[in-house]
């Protein structure tokens, strides 16, 4: 099957044609990484990388468009839903790497596995004078009076990933909480970027909800946050990667699965501040031992996300 080459913005090691013998590779971001991946990749194997990096949105959006001439080897999701769903559809080609016997349990099955996960915190601005935020709790305090943003879950699945993690443990507790933070003044103004941006600026204080890898990262470049990891629990949200049935390059596909899971991918993970899927691969940043990690079922809560959403909404309206 003759592979198209991805949008030009976005394709690695385009000089020709692609061709049979191409990887196609559809992810989400960050950006850098899906290019550091897919060039490192390319240095070790010499199979060249044609990617298109967008939101997880376009990617499967794109991919859903193809179907009738498929086109990508390899998808990945900032979204497990998007894995779940895809799994449950038969539309992934079953693959165990050898580089996942570290991965933890949760994070992979025989169709799909992480790349990594962000785990959801809290995030504030350091240089407004608020109380440093302990608990999710803590910000319904009148400390944080109009002071708080968070994800709308409907358009960010770190945030759905929280809000289901929460109801998981103690659903009234959890719609009680959204609830106090709503009176408390608390916004929630869009995806993950619009709630981050008005902390960033000042403007606001706290987010409820964010995403830590992209507030980790806007710290290590002087801005003035903080990344608060409640003791009480948080949750992950992991990145799949996955191999579509469709592909005609499956034993590239498979090499391109071991790549990201090997000592090199899982570094260049850790280099973003994303959580290494794999638990013995250290990073600059909090890592498994240093996360309480609430537990629950992911594919039952992809199950039940839209009740979840709509219950959400309820909670803040």
């Amino acid at each position: 099957m003759f592979k198209k080459i991805a949008t030009p913005a976005i394709v690695m090691m385009a000089a020709a044609a692609a061709s049979a013998d191409d990887l196609t590779v559809y992810s989400a971001g960050p950006k850098p990484l899906s290019a550091a991946l897919a060039e490192a990749f390319t240095a070790k194997t010499g199979i060249t990388v044609n990617l298109f990096q967008s939101t997880s949105g376009k990617v499967m959006a794109r991919y859903e468009a193809e179907k009738a001439n498929p086109q990508a080897d390899v998808l990945i999701s900032a979204s497990w839903g998007h894995a779940i769903t895809l799994s449950d559809a038969g539309e992934l080609l079953p693959y165990t790497s050898p580089n996942a016997d570290t991965v933890p349990a949760s994070l992979k099955t025989e169709d799909y596995v992480a790349q990594g996960a962000a785990a959801i915190a809290m995030v504030y601005n350091t240089s407004l004078g608020l109380p440093a935020p302990a608990e999710w709790s803590d910000l319904t305090d009148e400390a944080y009076k109009d002071m708080v943003t968070m994800p709308d879950p409907s358009a960010s699945g770190a945030a759905l990933s929280l809000v289901q993690g929460l109801a998981s443990q103690d659903a009234d507790a959890a719609w009680s909480l959204m609830g106090a933070l709503k009176d408390n003044g608390m916004i929630v103004p869009g995806a993950n970027a619009a709630a981050l941006n008005p902390v960033l600026s000042g403007a606001r204080g706290v987010v409820f909800g964010a995403v830590d890898y992209i507030a980790l990262g806007q710290k290590a470049k002087g801005e003035a946050i903080e990344v608060v990891y409640p003791e009480s629990g948080t949750v992950l949200a992991p990145r799949p990667i996955m191999i579509p049935a469709t592909t005609d390059q499956a034993d590239e596909a498979k090499q391109f699965m071991d790549f990201v899971l090997s000592d090199e991918g899982q570094a260049l993970v850790a280099d973003r501040l994303i959580l290494p899927a794999r638990t013995d691969i250290s990073s600059k940043r909090a890592g498994w031992d240093e996360l309480s990690l609430i537990d629950f079922d992911y594919v039952k809560a992809a199950a039940e996300s839209e009740d979840t959403i709509a219950a959400f909404k309820a909670a803040v309206e």
